[in-house]
């Protein structure tokens, strides 16, 4: 990603809208459908500066990889341990058959080659271990966001369907999220390419839209993997190993 995403990440992810609601989301999500065992080991592969991981934490034990330095620098602080630096697809040094969840929220697509890293996290795993993986949805919605944030494509849940069986794995409750201000999202990604003001500038709205926002995402926490959403901004699933 450019240095100015993780520089607005560091800035904005206690307070932007997207990033408070989406932890919530997670942490219902994986509250209900992870059935994670007491103490579960947890790796989240690519945190940025950090902010998922005291919400993984309640989880479990967590570690946590991240190849940029500076925000590398941010989530030990926040971890309050080293973060490692061990690269996508291979994941050189991570132990294998260790851990019972791996945490990947908005970073497969960020790989070239996704289904070999999709594998190496498999061979992470526990026996009974599960990959919760987020990503961004809908290729026709590619814009001005994607290109600075490096992507290599965004999803649709065929595409991510297929990725996750090439590498051995299965999904469970895979579904969209996101999906109550699709619409909105939706509109603003047209009208820029159309007018040519596509923006990648993702900080805050002003206070009172960041509320509104925040509480509009956030009743999606008792929606997902309950009811089937509506086609959204985000895909998720959880993924394990097949047999």
């Amino acid at each position: 990603m450019d240095r100015i995403v993780y520089d607005r990440m560091a800035a904005h992810d206690s307070t932007h809208w997207w990033y408070r609601a989406r932890r919530d989301i997670l942490a219902d999500y994986l509250t209900r459908e992870g059935r994670l065992p007491e103490q579960a080991r947890i790796l989240e592969i690519g945190c940025g500066t950090g902010h998922n991981l005291p919400m993984l934490a309640s989880f479990g034990s967590v570690e946590a990889i991240e190849i940029d330095p500076a925000a590398r620098d941010i989530a030990s602080l926040r971890l309050g341990r080293p973060v490692g630096d061990a690269p996508l697809p291979i994941l050189p040094g991570i132990e294998r058959d260790a851990y019972d969840l791996i945490a990947v929220l908005d970073v497969v697509e960020h790989i070239e080659d996704d289904v070999a890293a999709l594998k190496a996290m498999a061979a992470c795993l526990k026996p009974g271990g599960k990959i919760l993986i987020t990503v961004p949805a809908h290729q026709w919605l590619w814009s001005a966001h994607d290109v600075v944030n490096h992507h290599h494509r965004r999803y649709s849940k065929k595409t991510l369907a297929t990725a996750l069986a090439k590498a051995g794995l299965e999904p469970r409750k895979l579904g969209y999220f996101n999906s109550l201000l699709f619409p909105l999202a939706a509109a603003a990604r047209l009208a820029g390419r159309m007018t040519g003001r596509d923006d990648s500038d993702d900080s805050p709205p002003p206070k009172a839209v960041n509320s509104l926002f925040e509480t509009i995402f956030r009743m999606e926490r008792h929606l997902v993997g309950r009811v089937p959403m509506s086609p959204g901004v985000s895909i998720i699933t959880l993924a394990e190993p097949k047999g």
